[in-house]
């Protein structure tokens, strides 16, 4: 029996791109999606987007460091590169939010590992650091490598993955023991593309891997942005959205 399934990454609180990106998905018919992480944070949509994901038939959710950030509280002391503003940032993101949600985030699984269609898939944000509540320093997402040794405790055949925005398609194949797969970030992107992968595989195991990429009007993501007086607004839409 074929089993399909939908994956996206890295939503980032941008509501258009996620609501043109779940009604593609729902017209493909999956028998599951997953999201690898980072619902929030970013984008001027924290409390809709969420509660979209939470919402979603079907859905499966991963924990990100935004994510994390929400559920447990902002690091302290900060991590490297944490100014000011991005912690203005972050502390604007979790105020728009019901704080009843903080136990339903942090009951987030950190990596799902699951057989689908008999074949081992791993679905996780980032390659974990050692405490396991933490993600390893990005590396370039070209060297199999180099993705085989970040993703070293990974035994799964097919891994999913977001953190890094870029997706994988831009980049040469990345088959290394594992096929390492980025669908690339739906919510933060200079396009205005909503990004997701669409995995089928059949009973023998043979497996199809596509890329999607919706169009979605930016337009009221700008707006919310100016209308919600979001912090650091004028350095995300530079860095994130070109």
């Amino acid at each position: 029996m074929r089993r399909r399934i939908a994956v996206i990454t890295d939503v980032h609180a941008n509501l258009p791109a996620l609501d043109a990106a779940l009604a593609a998905i729902r017209a493909d018919g999956p028998d599951a999606v997953y999201h690898t992480g980072d619902a929030i944070g970013i984008g001027p949509f924290p409390a809709e987007a969420l509660d979209r994901l939470l919402h979603e038939p079907g859905l499966r959710p991963v924990m990100g460091n935004h994510d994390a950030w929400f559920a447990f509280g902002l690091p302290d002391p900060r991590p490297p590169g944490m100014g000011e503003g991005e912690l203005a940032h972050q502390r604007w993101t979790h105020a728009q939010l019901d704080p009843a949600l903080r136990p339903v985030v942090a009951a987030w699984p950190w990596v799902i590992e699951e057989e689908v269609g008999g074949m081992p898939v791993a679905f996780l944000h980032y390659a974990l650091d050692g405490t396991g509540r933490g993600f390893a320093d990005p590396i370039p997402a070209s060297d199999p490598a180099a993705l085989d040794r970040l993703f070293a405790l990974q035994p799964a055949r097919l891994v999913f993955y977001g953190h890094v925005h870029y997706p994988t398609p831009i980049l040469p194949e990345v088959v290394g023991h594992a096929r390492y797969v980025n669908p690339g970030a739906l919510g933060c992107s200079p396009e205005p593309l909503a990004r997701y992968a669409l995995l089928d595989i059949d009973q023998e195991g043979s497996c199809q891997l596509a890329f999607r990429a919706v169009p979605y009007d930016p337009a009221p993501l700008f707006t919310a942005f100016r209308e919600r007086e979001v912090p650091e607004q004028a350095f995300i839409k530079a860095t994130f959205f070109g």
